[in-house]
């Protein structure tokens, strides 16, 4: 068995009032030059909902709930909750686990798919904290994008949806994503294919979803709240051009299903509920959109369930996995380089920022800051 102290909650962070909005996206863009006038470009989303991103109360809840489930299972582990770029941050989060005498933390890292912004940067992050508390060491869950616990919801989700549809209605489900640069999402991992492993993970969470809630449903993935210089080639189809395009194609309903986020944060309520339900209306055609896992007990089960995956040392084997992807491999604790590593021999590479998206993308998170 393994020994851990305590869990870490390891997320993005968001604004909580209005004299927040622009520090945050500062924060965010941090060393690439981007004038505050630009940022309040993009402060309209957050101004519009009172300066306050979604994102900390549902941390906040999450926490709460992970709390629980593990009382309820018998495992005494704290769990401490930290961000990337707003408080609670990390080094405030793992400060209070090293003071507690909690220095071998676990990291539940709130994105469920292989990227930079959801491994390598993570990565990064933890290496800077560890530096300033050296006898502190970070592992993290493996990507749970294939996980019962995580897929339950959507197709919960999906199913509901489908029910609830006028059966003479043509519907297509929509499954959407955080688009990426194609050069990022290749180098996730190029044996995965074009996409590399971002594009096949999510590739293969929608069949899995569409099989067991929309079965004989046309589908497609789409993505969303690109960014960055518009010469650099994303992943497409946007779910704005995807959406006019089933509308010319004589689809009258879509059911919005959003894989590649696991809570309803700013990008979610904005990208989705406002404008790709404006374009459905424009266009109009039905609109649809699957909630995210948020609380689900399923996903709270499932988080707790990695946990003891990795408290129990599972082998692969035994790991549930709903893809032929799956289960993905652990990766390499973060230790200080005054420790000594530990060798794993089966641990999944962290991406290399060098090879990846240079622009404020998040695979679970907001915001894009050139739209």
């Amino acid at each position: 068995m393994t020994s851990f102290d305590g869990i870490l909650l390891a997320s993005f962070g968001g604004p909580e009032g209005q004299d927040d909005v622009i520090p945050f996206l500062r924060n965010v863009t941090r060393g690439r030059g981007i004038p505050d006038e630009r940022l309040e470009e993009v402060a309209v989303h957050y101004r519009h909902n009172g300066g306050v991103s979604p994102i900390n109360a549902q941390n906040r809840a999450l926490k709460a709930a992970l709390e629980t489930e593990l009382s309820a299972r018998g495992i005494a582990l704290p769990v401490y909750w930290g961000n990337r770029n707003w408080a609670p941050y990390f080094a405030d989060a793992v400060r209070d686990a090293h003071e507690a005498g909690n220095d071998r933390l676990l990291a539940v890292v709130t994105s469920a798919y292989t990227s930079y912004s959801g491994v390598g940067q993570y990565r990064e992050n933890f290496d800077d904290v560890v530096a300033a508390f050296p006898t502190v060491s970070i592992d993290r869950l493996r990507e749970f994008f294939d996980h019962p616990g995580f897929v339950a919801p959507f197709i919960d989700g999906v199913r509901e949806a489908v029910s609830g549809a006028d059966a003479t209605a043509q519907t297509h489900v929509l499954f959407v994503t955080h688009s990426i640069p194609t050069a990022a999402a290749a180098a996730s991992g190029p044996e995965h294919g074009p996409g590399g492993a971002y594009v096949a993970q999510h590739l293969a969470v929608a069949d899995v979803i569409a099989a067991e809630a929309a079965p004989g449903l046309p589908c497609s993935l789409a993505y969303q709240s690109r960014s960055g210089d518009p010469r650099t080639p994303w992943l497409e189809p946007d779910i704005n051009d995807e959406i006019r395009r089933l509308a010319a194609e004589g689809i009258q309903r879509v059911i919005v299903v959003p894989i590649g986020f696991v809570s309803d944060h700013m990008e979610v309520i904005w990208d989705l509920d406002t404008e790709a339900a404006e374009t459905a209306a424009e266009v109009g055609i039905g609109f649809a959109r699957v909630s995210t896992p948020g609380v689900h007990s399923a996903f709270v089960s499932g988080l707790v369930d990695l946990i003891q995956e990795r408290l129990n040392d599972v082998p692969d084997a035994e790991r549930p996995h709903l893809t032929a992807l799956g289960p993905w491999p652990d990766h390499a604790p973060v230790v200080s380089a005054t420790e000594p590593a530990v060798s794993q021999t089966e641990t999944a590479p962290a991406v290399s920022p060098t090879e990846t998206e240079p622009d404020v993308s998040h695979t679970e998170t907001e915001p894009a800051v050139s739209r």
